[in-house]
């Protein structure tokens, strides 16, 4: 359950933060955002990292 959850939604969430940090760096007009978008670039990497190496088990119904 846990590993089609972590490929169906936590990989392309981590995707997400990746690309929203470094948009909120290298943007001038909300200052939370870019003092912040470094640590939301490294949670998503993180996260990236994590999730990427968890795959989902394969399906005994499907031949190889």
């Amino acid at each position: 359950m846990f590993r089609e959850l972590s490929a169906k939604y936590f990989e392309p969430i981590s995707m997400w933060l990746i690309i929203l940090g470094i948009f909120g760096i290298s943007q001038p007009w909300w200052e939370w955002l870019h003092r912040y978008g470094f640590t939301i670039t490294l949670v998503g990497l993180v996260g990236f990292i994590v999730f990427s190496h968890i795959q989902p088990l394969p399906n005994p119904k499907q031949k190889r």
